[in-house]
């Protein structure tokens, strides 16, 4: 089943961000190479693609997982978690639609 990770950032982590960013693209591309990843991406904290120094206001990952907890489980294991980053993460299923 998918699950839906929502993650919210803490105020001025936009450092942190940056610096943990490798090892979870890398997190992220393993759930790809195994067919997982359905779509990930940082939500920004202003109207726009670069968001500049306003930075982002969280995090969005859609993937499969065997359960709730499994998925759960991934989450609290993100560097962005270990880094300071979000301030909380929530994880949700999550029915695909369309397209």
């Amino acid at each position: 089943m998918f699950y839906a990770i929502v993650a919210q950032d803490h105020p001025d982590s936009l450092d942190r961000r940056r610096q943990a960013r490798p090892d979870h693209l890398r997190r992220l591309q393993a759930l790809k190479d195994e067919g997982r990843l359905l779509l990930a991406g940082p939500l920004p904290a202003v109207d726009a693609e670069d968001p500049g120094p306003a930075g982002f206001s969280g995090s969005l990952v859609v993937a499969e997982f065997e359960s709730l907890e499994a998925a759960r489980s991934w989450a609290e294991a993100d560097p962005y978690v270990a880094a300071g980053v979000y301030a909380r993460v929530d994880v949700k299923p999550f029915i695909k639609v369309l397209p």
